[in-house]
Parts: structure tokens; C-alpha cells; sequence
């Protein structure tokens, strides 16, 4: 598996006490060195036009002078120093390059994961937010289209509703927008009935799930909501907001997914996108326990490498049935 990274994103600095630290991207990479097929790219970072592609230049120009002016807490949990101006544009360059690298059709064991930060799957239009800047995904998305897709699906299984994906692409039909995350935590948004507005009217799917939900309802979302819906949208790329907070042993949420269930995650999107004809690539969001997050991401590629997932074996919450039954209705998908 291919996986972008620079040494760039390790000088956002955001301090000893903050969960999004620079020794994620270095768990991963210790994780990762005894894995087989491991090959790293340092890709290009975006020039300020990418960003202002998917962001406010108003916006843009706030961020970069706030950068430039030795940075500090743009709000209480997001943080930034002098050098997050140029780890930003790194990390959205690891985004593109994940979609353009999917796009030329290297797939199987090459398949594309940008392990950048800043994430950005909350950063919005016109505002930095939930320690995201700019948004990555979003970039890489909308550079795709620009140039070589005409759909772009996204699918983010972070543990925190993409609200910045979602809002920049709420009102527009060429990016379907699914996400899957812990229901009545931050940011507080992602609610079955955002479902998307004028041209974007049903391409948006949110699935608020329970606290405590594991393995068996992540996958019942995926195989009877999510997976039937990218179908309808058939897209030519699919991406992967990869965040790993969702695990058991993460921090800061109450989700109960295995290491192995985001096995089963990666095996299921993997083949929604064969399915779909579609390219795929993952785009790190979050995930704030350094050794579950080196285990997810390791997964993933040993997926890739071959590596068959264990199904789960535990009955769905009845609760996450009827979800599941709510999101396919909100989507003209009907009962199971």
C-alpha cells in the first residue's frame, strides 16, 4: 500500500496536552515497519488556488496571517504555530494526491492512504474548527473533479460528523457525502434529515449511531444504507475519511469498534468501489490513542495485503436496526 506522508506535517505544533499531536503520525509510521509492501510517497503540498477551490479566500487570507503571526488558539480546541500555514497545504497535498494516485487506476496492494495532518474533515467554508484548517478530503475531491471525475463519493467513518465536508458539499449533486459517526457529540451536527439542499437534495447520508455501538452495527450501516446508496450515485472516486477515534480503546469516544472491525470496514469499502467501477483512496482524519491508531491504520493495509477481516458475530442493537431503517427511508432506499 502507498501512503503519502511528510515530515512537513510534524511542525503543526499544537502542544503537550492536545490530542492532535505529531506523535500520531508517528505511531503510524512505527506501526507500519514491520508491515510487508509499505511504501512511502512525499507528494506536493496545494498552492493557496486548491484551497480556495473548496474555502472562502476571505478565510484563506485570515488563516494564513493568523499563521504568519506566530499563530495561537484560533478557538479552544483548534491550534495552530507559524509553520500549520505550510503542514495545511502539505496535508491537503497528501489528499490530492491520494485521488489522483486512486485515479490512474493503481489499485490493490498500491491503493493511496494520506497520513497527513492537520486533519480537516470539520473545517468549513469560511472557519476553522474541531483542529482542522482546511479541509483535505474536500480538496482532494473537488481537484478530482476539476480535472479528471465527474462524481466524487466520500465516505468518512471518523467518529465525528464531517460537518465541514458535508457543508461544503451540501448544495451540490457531483459529491455524495456519507457519515457515519457517534450520535450527540461534537460538533453536535449530522442529524438522518441532512439530507442535502437544492441541486445537493439526497446526497448527503448521515448515520448518527448510539454510543456503544461496535463491529456488527458499523457494518450493518455500511452494507444496507451506505453501500446501496453510493451504488445509486455510482461515482468515479471514492474516498475514505479514515478516522480511527471510533475504536474501543480510543480516548476520547464511547464507540466499541475492533481493530478488526475496521478491517471489516476497509474489505467492505473496498468493495462498494469495485462495485461502483470507482477509484478509491483513505484520507487520515482522526484517531487520539497512538497504539489503536497505529493498529487501524495497519489494518487497513494488511487488508490490502491480503489479509481476510474476521466478521463479527454479535446481533445488531435493535436501536441501529431502526436507524438503519430511517437513513434508507430519508433516502427513498425503503426497508430492509
Amino acid at each position: 500500500m502507498k501512503f503519502g506522508y511528510s515530515e512537513v506535517c510534524l511542525d503543526h505544533d499544537t502542544g503537550a496536552r492536545h490530542p492532535e499531536t505529531p506523535d500520531r503520525l508517528r505511531a503510524i509510521r512505527e506501526g507500519l515497519k514491520r508491515e510487508h509492501g509499505v511504501e512511502y510517497v512525499d507528494a506536493a503540498p496545494v498552492d493557496r488556488a486548491a484551497v480556495e477551490a473548496v474555502h472562502d479566500p476571505a478565510y484563506v487570507a485570515e488563516f494564513h496571517e493568523f499563521c504568519d503571526d506566530g499563530g495561537g488558539n484560533w478557538d479552544p480546541d483548534t491550534v495552530a504555530v507559524e509553520r500549520t500555514w505550510d503542514a495545511a497545504l502539505q496535508s491537503a497535498g497528501l489528499a490530492r494526491w491520494a485521488a489522483e494516485t486512486a485515479l490512474d487506476g493503481t489499485n490493490g496492494r498500491s491503493t493511496p492512504f494520506a497520513i497527513g495532518r492537520p486533519p480537516g474533515h470539520h473545517a468549513e467554508t469560511d472557519d476553522a474548527m474541531g483542529f482542522c484548517f482546511v479541509n483535505n478530503v474536500a480538496v482532494a475531491a473537488q481537484a478530482a473533479l476539476s480535472e479528471r471525475a465527474e462524481r466524487v463519493a466520500v465516505i468518512d467513518w471518523d467518529v465525528h460528523h464531517g460537518n465541514g465536508t458535508q457543508e461544503i458539499f451540501y448544495d451540490r449533486d457531483d459529491v455524495f457525502f456519507a457519515s457515519l459517526h457517534e450520535d450527540g457529540i461534537y460538533p453536535g451536527t449530522g442529524e438522518v434529515d441532512e439530507t442535502g439542499t437544492g441541486d445537493g437534495d439526497g446526497y448527503t447520508l448521515n448515520v448518527p449511531l448510539p454510543a456503544g455501538a461496535g463491529d456488527a452495527e458499523y457494518e450493518a450501516v455500511v452494507e444496507d444504507a451506505v453501500a446501496p446508496a453510493v451504488a445509486d450515485f455510482d461515482p468515479d472516486l471514492l474516498l475514505v475519511s479514515a478516522g480511527f477515534d471510533a475504536h474501543r480503546h480510543d480516548p476520547i469516544s464511547r464507540m466499541r469498534v475492533s481493530t478488526e472491525g475496521y478491517g471489516v470496514l476497509t474489505d467492505r469499502v473496498r468493495g462498494i468501489a469495485a462495485d461502483a467501477d470507482a477509484a478509491l483512496g483513505f484520507v487520515l482524519e482522526g484517531g487520539y490513542g497512538l497504539d489503536v491508531l497505529a493498529e487501524g491504520v495497519r489494518m487497513v493495509h494488511e487488508v490490502f495485503d491480503g489479509r481476510k477481516p474476521v466478521e463479527p458475530d454479535d446481533g445488531v442493537d435493535d436501536d441501529v436496526e431502526r436507524l438503519v431503517d430511517d437513513v434508507r427511508r430519508a433516502h427513498g432506499l425503503g426497508e430492509k
